[in-house]
């Protein structure tokens, strides 16, 4: 599905307020939109919540053209605000001047898993562009086996799919052969503009493997 840049605040603003949720969040084992549940909050009386629903594929990626931005930020919450820009403003202009058209969902690489932290967030072409604004960069991605995990649920659980990933890839004696990547795919918004339900919500993590 694609996602409209109201959209893309949503799921932003959606990040942001998982994590603020601690005090001192720690920095994810895979990704800035992952956290690990602290276990002196699983001693509590507070109910857990409903767990994510997974779906673990072994397929073959498509080969994709990615219009892209390497970025940073200082804290957490700063990723947010960057990727919202990333996919809702800057990549555009490359858009206009092209003429592209979006072949896919938002892609985001998570290079660092403290501060600083250092991602890569790009959406999937039709076409290889010429003209390139400063920053914007191109980069191919190969056909390539993947697993894939389809993960509905909040943005905080993520975690849980990069763990099942990485059972499933014991299970099978197999291993990943590069950097995994997260897909936001569906739309944090239903058609009146009301946040969906976030069990309705598919986020897909992507391991290539061997």
């Amino acid at each position: 599905m694609k996602l409209n840049l109201l959209s893309v605040m949503v799921i932003c603003i959606l990040m942001s307020c998982n994590s603020s949720e601690k005090k001192s969040p720690e920095a994810p084992k895979d990704s800035p939109v992952a956290k690990k549940k602290d276990t002196a909050q699983a001693k509590t009386k507070t109910p857990a919540s409903k767990p994510p629903i997974i779906n673990i594929v072994d397929s073959v990626a498509p080969k994709h053209i990615v219009v892209y931005m390497k970025d940073s930020s200082a804290t957490f919450a700063g990723i947010n605000l960057k990727l919202a820009q990333i996919f809702g403003k800057k990549l555009n202009e490359v858009y206009k001047k092209n003429g592209l058209k979006s072949a896919g969902a938002p892609i985001a690489w998570y290079s660092t898993h403290k501060a600083p932290y250092f991602f890569e967030a790009g959406i999937p072409v039709n076409k290889k562009p010429t003209k390139l604004t400063p920053g914007i960069k191109v980069k191919e991605i190969p056909a390539d086996s993947v697993v894939i995990a389809h993960f509905f649920g909040p943005y905080d659980q993520l975690n849980v799919g990069y763990d099942v990933i990485r059972d499933w890839l014991k299970e099978h004696n197999r291993r990943s052969t590069g950097q995994p990547y997260e897909v936001y795919i569906g739309d944090p918004l239903d058609k009146k503009g009301k946040p969906n339900d976030p069990y309705k919500i598919q986020t897909d993590i992507v391991f290539p493997r061997k």
